[in-house]
């Protein structure tokens, strides 16, 4: 258990130096965040097409706008201004630091003489072609000189605060690699382990499966639409995908806890009650969200702070209690809480430029899931592990059962599956032990049991796999024989007869009667009668003359 519980914590470390050497890539000093203001245009979104660069600039100019330090988060629609200079002409990109959560947006850079220059535009709801993958830059040509820049953000709701920047193409190009490898490779990942998951859960008609496969679905969805994934690769535009689907994959997250780790009313009702407690708020944030969808990223934030630290509370308690399960839980969910925590409460990636808001979050889901996937695997192993001990216990019962305590030999339960097994010309041959009484009553039944022990173990050995010795209990035997071959068996026990003799069981011997199985034409029960009928009437013909079987004939009971 420990070694796993190592193992699963190396690999979590391993993961995310992995990562953290990925995005260390991303850390850049060259781009140029612009110095400007911000301006509440309007206190919902618009269409920025209704209003003209000019007449926002000459807003922004006499004042008119209300002054705001940044965005707010529950959206609107925002202008922001800057003037700033050119030293040397060239090839510039233009783009948003921070979130790439972001409805429409539209940029107006203006020259000295206050003639527009370039008007770029896209968003998630835009239609507008992005020239880089999974990115809102937009190219523009400059020469030396001053410009004045009008940033328009109109949208819905926000994750992180926008913050526009000019970076050099060239530089640009390099710097998007690393962020755009780590959304492509996370998301793949989830997309994996999803389809994982709901193989899982079809194969094993459980819940916990398929509740984990809808919180991977719901961050796949958010994830692809708010990293404009599936706006440039599937036309999708809809921007209600970075919220709706988080905030049903908050409540699927509890009930996953909940089943991963067995809480009910009946095993720990506290933690029940408690997570019951928490999908009702949830249930209260999709609700709230619905009269004002502006607020539905704040109540997504909300929700992932509260299952995680449910999360958190249930893998620690019950990992205090022994649960193994729950200690394995409890490292994949410090790190998802590390990482979740960081993501929800930024609004700004000091020192970042290509890495968002976003990013972090995929990065710590994706981890999250992989070490589940781990947790699973665990899981798995042990409950192979279960099944194999009971198969091996149930094999040993089943020996026991179908196997005589004191000779090892097979038992009459045994022998009714051999006979099962004859073929047409098989034979089945009782046998009766003469002399076993004799030894118990003048040597004692410990004599008794070494003569049956030593007449099995003769016996078995000189039939070999040709034929197979049961013991029915005292001095009963049977003997199967597939090939039905009567004078090697009666040869064989002639020779054990001399061997038991020879040993200090001078009295040894055998009735016998022996029946081929196309004479009762596979009748068992008349097969076994008829041996049985045939063995007493061998054993009075040897009582009448005892010469006339004088190599198996013993002491008279």
């Amino acid at each position: 258990m420990f070694g796993f519980s190592h193992r699963l914590i190396v690999f979590s470390s391993s993961v995310l130096l992995a990562c953290g050497l990925l995005l260390a890539g991303t850390v850049h000093a060259e781009p140029t965040l612009f110095e400007g203001q911000w301006f509440l245009a309007e206190a919902k979104p618009v269409e920025l097409s209704q209003t003209s660069s000019s007449n926002i600039l000459s807003k922004v100019e006499s004042n008119s706008l209300p002054r705001i330090p940044s965005p707010s988060l529950t959206g609107g629609t925002f202008v922001f201004s800057s003037v700033f200079n050119i030293q040397q002409a060239g090839q510039y990109v233009i783009d948003f630091k921070n979130t790439s959560t972001i409805a429409l947006f539209r940029h107006t850079v203006l020259d000295a003489q206050g003639k527009p220059v370039q008007i770029l535009q896209g968003g998630i709801q835009s239609n507008t072609e992005n020239p880089y993958p999974f990115r809102h830059a937009r190219d523009i040509q400059l020469s030396a000189g001053k410009y004045t820049l009008i940033s328009e953000v109109s949208t819905l709701f926000l994750i992180a605060q926008p913050q526009p920047y000019l970076d050099t193409r060239e530089h640009y190009l390099h710097s998007i690699k690393s962020s755009n490898a780590l959304t492509l490779l996370c998301l793949g990942i989830l997309i994996g382990l999803g389809i994982y998951y709901l193989s899982l859960s079809a194969a094993r008609h459980r819940g916990t499966e398929s509740m984990y496969a809808l919180f991977i679905l719901g961050n796949l969805l958010f994830n692809g639409t708010a990293g404009l994934v599936f706006a440039d690769m599937l036309d999708w535009h809809w921007f209600y995908l970075t919220t709706v689907p988080i905030l049903f994959s908050n409540m699927a997250y509890i009930l996953f806890v909940k089943s991963l780790l067995d809480i009910r009313h009946t095993t720990y009702p506290r933690l029940h009650r408690l997570g019951q407690g928490a999908l009702a708020v949830l249930v209260g944030f999709a609700l709230f969200s619905l009269i004002a969808p502006n607020w539905s990223m704040e109540m997504c934030r909300y929700g992932v702070g509260i299952f995680l630290v449910y999360g958190l509370l249930c893998g620690s308690y019950l990992s205090f209690k022994g649960n193994t399960s729950a200690r394995f839980y409890l490292v994949a969910i410090l790190a998802f809480f590390a990482l979740g925590f960081i993501s929800i409460s930024l609004s700004d990636v000091t020192g970042q430029y290509t890495l968002h808001v976003e990013h972090l979050g995929l990065l710590s889901v994706t981890i999250e899931v992989i070490l589940l996937a781990l947790v699973l695997t665990y899981q798995f192993h042990q409950l192979h592990h279960e099944k194999e001990h009971a198969l091996s216990r149930l094999e040993k019962s089943q020996i026991l059962a179908m196997t005589d305590s004191l000779t090892g030999l097979p038992n009459r339960y045994s022998l009714e599956k051999a006979i099962d097994a004859l073929p047409a010309e098989g034979s089945l041959t009782f046998l009766d032990l003469d002399g076993l009484k004799y030894y118990n009553d003048h040597f004692g039944h410990d004599r008794g049991d070494i003569l049956l022990r030593d007449l099995s173990t003769a016996l078995q050995a000189k039939l070999r796999d040709k034929a197979t010795l049961h013991r029915l209990g005292g001095d009963e035997f049977a003997v199967t024989c597939p090939t039905g071959n009567q004078s090697f068996v009666e040869s064989m026990l002639a020779e054990t007869v001399v061997h038991l003799r020879s040993n200090g069981f001078e009295f040894a011997g055998f009735s016998l009667g022996t029946v081929h199985v196309y004479e009762t034409a596979g009748n068992h029960n008349k097969l076994m009668h008829m041996a049985d009928t045939r063995m007493y009437e061998n054993k009075r013909q040897r009582k009448k003359s005892p010469a006339s079987a004088e190599n198996l004939a013993g002491a008279p009971d």
